[in-house]
């Protein structure tokens, strides 16, 4: 009998999930728009509500399979807990909730989808370690064991695997580049610290960084005639082909603290290749290349030229829900 895996994304917006094999066929999706419960008292309807469509989806193929069991990607999910821990974007405290205290924002989400799922395995990691295991099962670092995966979207998020197995850290929360700090005292995070990388290396971060310079240079550029409020990050991109030097300045100096950064990773962690994922990403050379550039000039010699900077090998559409998929598939399956 064939053996399918459900592969769940828990975003701000939306929760997309989908029936995937092994080898990362996608024979069923669909969503549950996350937004509609932003609330802390909205999170049993949630759950309520995603079990149902879970329910759907697995009803929805014409076919007999075995239900290996429920991968999950979340922020802030705790992968040797199996919950959600005060995400920054879900599951809110509103201005009227009598009680504020942080630490009651933690939701059991794995103990709660398996009691509607009996003798089903449910697993549950953060979104970057999510599709750090996509890259390993389906993308381009299958057969490495070594290896680092960083996440270019609204924020920064990364995942590290060392001889072959992902690293978790004693309380599930190991990996965080997005906050190492790159410029002490500077920008304010989301977070509530002040200088980490992902202020900086970031959709929302490089496109500050690109405001900062049209109002520190001279030099003429096009994205000067762009609201703030109408900005995307794709926007710097194209400038930057046109040859735009605000455009370029602003890839100069992401690619500058993201290389700093990569070069002191890889003095901890010697991996065999750094992988990018995510819309910046799509920048391509203007991202790449002076990342790379930066980050053998702050290289320990002995690991000069032996780390290869590459694009993921997963489409972005079906990325975090093949990520939340692998988690079952590195559990119980071969791989693919």
């Amino acid at each position: 009998m064939k053996k399918l895996a459900i592969g769940v994304d828990i975003g701000g917006i939306n929760t997309a999930f989908g029936l995937v094999d092994e080898k990362g066929e996608i024979y069923a999706e669909s969503l549950l728009p996350t937004r509609q419960y932003p609330g802390y008292a909205d999170y049993p309807a949630y759950v309520k509500d995603l079990c149902r469509a879970l329910r759907v989806l697995s009803d929805s193929v014409s076919f007999d399979y075995e239900l290996v069991g429920i991968g999950i990607g979340a922020p802030n999910a705790n992968y040797h807990c199996g919950t959600i821990e005060s995400p920054a974007n879900l599951f809110k405290f509103g201005p009227d909730e009598p009680e504020r205290d942080e630490s009651l924002r933690l939701f059991p989400l794995a103990e709660h989808i398996g009691a509607n799922f009996p003798g089903v395995a449910v697993l549950m990691t953060n979104d970057a370690n999510a599709a750090t295991l996509g890259e390993m099962i389906y993308g381009n670092a299958r057969g490495m064991k070594d290896f680092i995966m960083v996440t270019l979207g609204t924020g920064l998020g990364s995942g590290f695997v060392a001889n072959g197995e992902m690293i978790y850290g004693h309380d599930g929360f190991a990996g965080e580049l997005g906050h190492v700090i790159v410029e002490p005292g500077g920008r304010e995070c989301g977070c509530g610290r002040r200088g980490c990388l992902e202020a900086y290396v970031s959709a929302t971060g490089i496109k500050r960084t690109a405001f900062e310079l049209m109002a520190t240079m001279n030099a003429p550029s096009e994205l000067r005639d762009i609201p703030f409020r109408d900005f995307e990050s794709v926007m710097i991109t194209t400038a930057a082909g046109h040859g735009d030097p605000i455009a370029l300045e602003t890839f100069r100096y992401t690619g500058e603290l993201l290389g700093r950064a990569l070069a002191n990773v890889v003095t901890i962690t010697s991996p065999e290749a750094i992988f990018l994922f995510g819309g910046l990403a799509k920048a391509g050379k203007f991202l790449f290349e002076p990342t790379q550039r930066y980050m053998e000039e702050n290289m320990l010699y002995v690991f000069k030229d032996k780390v290869r900077l590459l694009p993921s090998g997963i489409q972005d559409r079906n990325a975090a829900v093949l990520g939340a998929a692998a988690l079952i598939w590195q559990r119980f399956g071969s791989g693919a």
